[in-house]
């Protein structure tokens, strides 16, 4: 019952991203030509996470994002059965976070998707990867001290704000498969035909974050 808990609660969690963090992308008309929409989209990626970790992260510790997951799974701070737990639980999540957002805009509002900068394969793979090792690094860094624990929601989200402000430009940022999968499987089209770069760069870059940070993090234990 207690690992159910864990995974109805990132189910939430990711639900709650997708819907109000995307859906803010879609309502706001986010764009490079609209300043306004751009900022509030990368506030309101940031101000979800707040909002969850306060809510949930008690409960499953918040990850509500694979890439996190699979960065606690090489810091060995969670075992195998809950990594599998906790992506299923993601990705149902923000499938069902798409679907709600597709009731309330419809499919032609293209759900928040993410896109390839320039069209190019490469440079929106090492982009997402570079962004998402700059989140999870922070993530795995105020997260491993017990003293830090009544800020690590806000900095979490202050962070993630930050690489959707640089990155949004880019490729819509992502470095979060889960986010990037459920609307693009409904957006459907390159979206989707493109979405494996926003599965596997994101989980590449929480790899990379884990291992630097055990490695930096080593030599003071």
């Amino acid at each position: 019952m207690k690992d159910l808990k864990k995974y109805i609660a990132e189910f939430i969690g990711t639900l709650v991203l997708v819907l109000f963090a995307c859906g803010t992308a879609v309502v706001v008309k986010c764009s490079n030509d609209n300043p306004g929409g751009y900022l509030m989209t990368a506030l309101s990626f940031g101000l979800v996470i707040v909002a969850m970790a306060y809510s949930i992260g008690n409960i499953s510790g918040c990850h509500i994002n694979p890439a996190v997951s699979i960065a606690m799974l090489v810091s060995g701070k969670m075992s195998v059965r809950d990594f599998v737990g906790y992506v299923v639980a993601q990705f149902a999540g923000a499938i069902a976070g798409a679907a709600l957002l597709m009731a309330f805009v419809g499919k032609d509002s293209g759900l928040g998707a993410n896109g390839l900068y320039n069209g190019s394969v490469l440079a929106s793979l090492a982009i997402e990867v570079v962004l998402t090792f700059v989140f999870v690094l922070a993530i795995l860094g105020v997260t491993s001290r017990a003293e830090n624990s009544n800020v690590a929601g806000l900095v979490i989200g202050l962070t993630l704000t930050l690489v959707h402000i640089f990155g949004i430009y880019f490729t819509g940022t992502s470095v979060n498969p889960a986010r990037s999968f459920g609307p693009a499987i409904f957006a459907g089209g390159a979206a989707l035909a493109n979405v494996w770069v926003f599965i596997v760069a994101p989980l590449v870059g929480g790899v990379l974050a884990a291992l630097v940070y055990k490695f930096l993090d080593s030599e003071k234990k």
